[in-house]
């Protein structure tokens, strides 16, 4: 069940990326579908209902937003952000359940690049940061660093594990910067693809094989392809954010 809401959730957010208003309003027809499909697999059982559903997340809405609902006046934005731990962690207290880390919040089936911002991010709030981005960058300097010298040694378990570092690294860049790494590297892959394609078409033009041109011919062609499809042309999808 979950994949499939999971894959349906990845087609919605291309559609929103692309502003693509008819398919999104077919992708959230999708996902709200595979929604209803696992309700119902579990009213069946008698478990929960629909309305259950609703029921309860709208009492923790208006739990969690006292400001909003109370009327407890005017708030700062990190007033807001320790009211509302306070209140999460209040719940836990009441369900009888104490994470053992900060860190618990953070669901381990997340995709590594998002898993690592919010890992990144809540680590932050408890007081673990750079001073900088200067800072962040030059630790990715040292990860590279550190990534060449496992290579050197033909250590491949250790060249995964610095290169994790790296990306990880990269996530913090990104964070400073206020850029979402997600949407930057689909914007990324997204320009190889475009210009890939083109690569493509200037082979079957002259109706040769990429892996029979040199190294020379094919760094002409793809600065061909890169001329034609600037970074003008494409769809921007790097959404910039403030938290």
């Amino acid at each position: 069940m979950w994949k499939c809401l999971v894959e349906e959730s990845y087609e919605l957010q291309e559609a929103l990326a692309k502003k693509d208003l008819q398919n999104v309003c077919e992708e959230l027809g999708d996902v709200l579908f595979q929604l209803l499909f696992i309700i119902e697999i579990y009213q069946e059982k008698k478990i929960f209902t629909l309305s259950d559903i609703i029921g309860q997340i709208a009492s923790k809405m208006i739990r969690r937003h006292p400001h909003v609902y109370e009327n407890t006046g005017t708030l700062t934005e990190q007033e807001l952000n320790e009211q509302w731990a306070a209140i999460k962690a209040e719940e836990k207290k009441k369900k009888g359940s104490q994470d053992l880390s900060v860190l618990d919040r953070v669901p381990k089936g997340m995709p590594a690049l998002i898993r690592a911002l919010n890992v990144s991010k809540i680590a932050v709030k408890e007081g673990f940061d750079w001073d900088d981005i200067h800072g962040v960058i030059k630790t990715v300097k040292d990860e590279i660093e550190e990534f060449e010298a496992a290579l050197e040694k033909g250590d491949a378990k250790e060249a995964n594990m610095e290169f994790g570092d790296i990306l990880f690294s990269l996530v913090n860049v990104a964070r400073f910067a206020k850029i979402y790494p997600e949407n930057a590297l689909a914007d990324a892959t997204a320009k190889f693809d475009n210009r890939f394609r083109l690569l493509e078409k200037a082979l079957n033009r002259q109706q040769v094989r990429l892996k029979d041109l040199s190294r020379e011919e094919i760094d002409r062609l793809w600065d061909q392809a890169k001329k034609e499809h600037s970074p003008s042309d494409r769809l921007s999808r790097i959404n910039r954010w403030d938290k």
